[in-house]
């Protein structure tokens, strides 16, 4: 029991060491992109301050470090990193972590629900189908399932608030709350809900749809197994044979999806809070990008990362959970 104790926090520290490792590497990829980029980062902040003599742009320099070699400036930078200084935004005259953390719940509410959505609207419509496979029902999901797939996101997010915000005044089409109204604790959660319904929808279907039509083909394909059909042979319900027998196995290569797009997911946050105006870590960097906030950019690139590593973390716990033959590394 010690040992196996003692390899279990072997391994986890194996895999929270080769996961600082990655989050160090992207820290330098985003480095080097950023400085790559044109301009000259003295000038943008000494512009945002309102001053560009020569003499106000060598003290920004030297007060950055922008004077210095590329290798110095990046472990400058990278031994902030690991004191969780990411930096000083000229723009916003704030810390970039603090802009970061004011705006990271909101990118979580979304993609979190988002993800909840899509998983669960793919796997459930995904059994169906599969269930059904050549039915009416079978045709009719994997037809919306396509069209849906076909639509890009922008234009489905556009076409849903024209339906039901500006057409029939259901659900507000912007905003993360409504602003100058003074509300109860159970009435501001409803209406954080109301404005989360319409984006979250939106950045779900592409995902639904994907994997709808990945459980269809997985549940097909297990559908065949000899253990379903021992199963079938010994008089079980179809209710049962999908729940206890089928349903567990054909999960897998969808949670593998799940994890590998959890990066597309985020980043796909960034149109759809554009879009809706949500004001989350998507917007920030939008923001950021217009504005040339050089700091802005590095931070909310790193934190996004480690949210894409965290997730795929999850999903090696998550495989554990439903088949707990596979050992999280």
């Amino acid at each position: 029991m010690n040992l196996q104790w003692l390899q279990g926090l072997g391994a986890l520290g194996v895999r929270l060491g080769k996961m600082v490792a990655v989050i160090l590497l992207i820290a330098i990829f985003n480095f080097m992109l950023v400085r790559a980029a044109p301009g000259d980062p003295a000038l943008v902040m000494a512009g945002q301050s309102g001053a560009t003599d020569e003499a106000f742009l060598k003290r920004v320099r030297a007060e950055y470090g922008l004077d210095q070699p590329m290798p110095t400036q990046l472990a400058t930078y990278l031994g902030k990193v690991v004191r969780l200084d990411l930096g000083y935004s000229h723009r916003q005259q704030r810390t970039v972590l603090s802009a970061i953390l004011e705006r990271l719940p909101a990118t979580l509410l979304l993609t979190l629900s988002a993800f909840a959505i899509s998983l669960v609207g793919g796997v459930v419509l995904g059994s169906l189908a599969g269930v059904r496979a050549g039915k009416l029902s079978d045709t009719l999901i994997s037809l919306i399932a396509l069209v849906i797939y076909a639509t890009p996101v922008f234009w489905l997010g556009l076409m849903l608030v024209l339906l039901f915000s500006v057409q029939l005044g259901w659900l507000p089409a912007f905003g993360y709350e409504t602003i100058g109204v003074t509300m109860s604790t159970w009435a501001g959660i409803v209406d954080k809900l109301r404005h989360l319904a319409l984006p979250a929808f939106t950045l779900g279907m592409l995902y639904l749809a994907i994997y709808a039509r990945l459980m269809r083909s997985s549940i097909i394909e297990v559908s065949h197994q000899d253990y379903v059909k021992t199963a079938r042979a010994k008089g079980a319900s179809d209710g049962r044979i999908l729940w206890r027998h089928m349903l567990r196995n054909a999960l897998l290569p969808v949670v593998t999806m799940a994890g590998v797009q959890a990066g597309t997911l985020i980043g796909g946050s960034v149109v759809i809070e554009t879009v809706f105006a949500w004001p989350g870590l998507g917007r920030l960097t939008y923001d950021a990008v217009l504005q040339r906030d050089y700091q802005v950019m590095l931070g909310v690139f790193l934190v996004l990362s480690v949210l894409v590593i965290f997730f795929n973390w999850l999903t090696d716990l998550l495989y554990r959970v439903i088949d707990p033959r596979i050992k999280a590394a």
